[in-house]
């Protein structure tokens, strides 16, 4: 891990005494932040054309896709979550492929099968078909309404980025990324998704309303005899390039710092806040700090920042820890708010 001061601009290379990635240089790093970090506002554009009143929700999305990691979309009906994923992986030029859960789905129709194969010869043997799972950017809508089974399929491919069918590991095309969706209103016929499956989703991303401008605007863009079209602006090798400077990013001490000391402040068992101790049933792991650690990276380039800052822990500590955390019972006897807890950690540090 590299580390800077906090303040350091776009343009400047890491300070003396810091370790850099052997092929790369500070000076490198910088001119190839630059230049990658104004491909994805353009790209942040183009979606934006498409997708009206949801920036950030754009903003998280492509954060999470360029900390390499998956997103769990939660919102009402109709607040474009379909054509969200669809529009991001037509831009970042990924192929992109939908799944709608529901309690018959079966794994196979997830991940794939074997069947038997008979050629020209008489011959039988066992040949594997891939499931729609192979792919680079997977839409698992309303992932909740599947059984546990099925939902289970997905822990493998998306944390060893490879699945095992009949004692064969299969591994997935580069990038994979699974943007899933919730709907929080209606529950009948729903499982809820178990803890380990949440905390492999780096961040739980919330669609809210329009404002009445963008309602607006998009009601204008919508039912006319056009739409707008976004334009590819990057490709899969682009993605793949830019995770990997993400990680190559400095980061100071003091971010370190803070994401160490908000995580551990989240959880009961080593929190000094009494609330914390006692509203909160069970909190964030360590993929928290390593999400933290990724997003706040990924936010820095995307905003042409060399280097992440306090400022953005304390923006990506809701849709960190959000999904990462659960109240006690009493907690919620009480009315407590998940989300008043999070935001009292986060003003601490910042």
């Amino acid at each position: 891990m590299m580390t800077m001061d906090d303040t350091s601009p776009l343009h400047a290379a890491p300070q003396a005494g810091m370790t850099s990635p052997p092929s790369l240089t500070g000076e490198q790093i910088a001119a190839r932040a630059e230049s990658m970090g104004a491909r994805l506002r353009a790209a942040r554009a183009e979606i934006g054309r498409v997708i009206l009143g949801q920036d950030r929700v754009i903003d998280l999305v492509l954060t999470t896709i360029m900390a390499g990691g998956h997103a769990l979309l939660v919102g009402a009906p109709g607040l474009g979550k379909t054509l969200l994923v669809t529009t991001l992986g037509h831009v970042m030029g990924m192929d992109a492929r939908r799944v709608q859960f529901t309690p018959d789905l079966m794994p196979a129709d997830i991940l794939g099968s074997e069947i038997l194969d008979e050629d020209e010869t008489g011959r039988r043997s066992f040949r594997f078909v891939a499931g729609p799972v192979f792919c680079q950017l997977l839409m698992a809508d309303e992932i909740n309404r599947a059984s546990p089974r099925t939902q289970s399929a997905l822990l493998q491919a998306m944390q060893e980025r490879e699945v095992a069918i009949a004692g064969t590991n299969h591994p997935l095309p580069r990038p994979f990324h699974v943007l899933a969706t919730q709907n929080p209103i209606e529950q009948e016929g729903t499982y809820p998704l178990p803890e380990a499956q949440l905390d492999r989703f780096l961040m739980q991303v919330t669609l809210d309303f329009p404002t009445a401008e963008a309602e607006r605007a998009m009601l204008l863009a919508t039912t006319g005899t056009t739409t707008a079209t976004a334009s590819p602006v990057l490709t899969a090798a682009d993605v793949i390039e830019a995770q990997a400077l993400v990680r190559a990013l400095p980061v100071g001490e003091q971010v370190v710092d803070a994401i160490v000391r908000l995580v551990r402040a989240a959880r009961p068992e080593t929190s000094d806040d009494p609330t914390i101790r006692e509203a909160v049933a069970w909190g964030p792991g360590p993929r928290a700090a390593q999400a933290l650690m990724l997003a706040t990276r990924a936010r820095a380039l995307l905003d042409g920042r060399l280097s992440p800052t306090i400022e953005d822990v304390v923006a990506l500590a809701h849709p960190i820890l959000a999904h990462r955390m659960a109240l006690s019972f009493t907690a919620r006897a009480e009315n407590l708010r998940l989300s008043t807890l999070i935001d009292t950690l986060a003003g601490r540090i910042g």
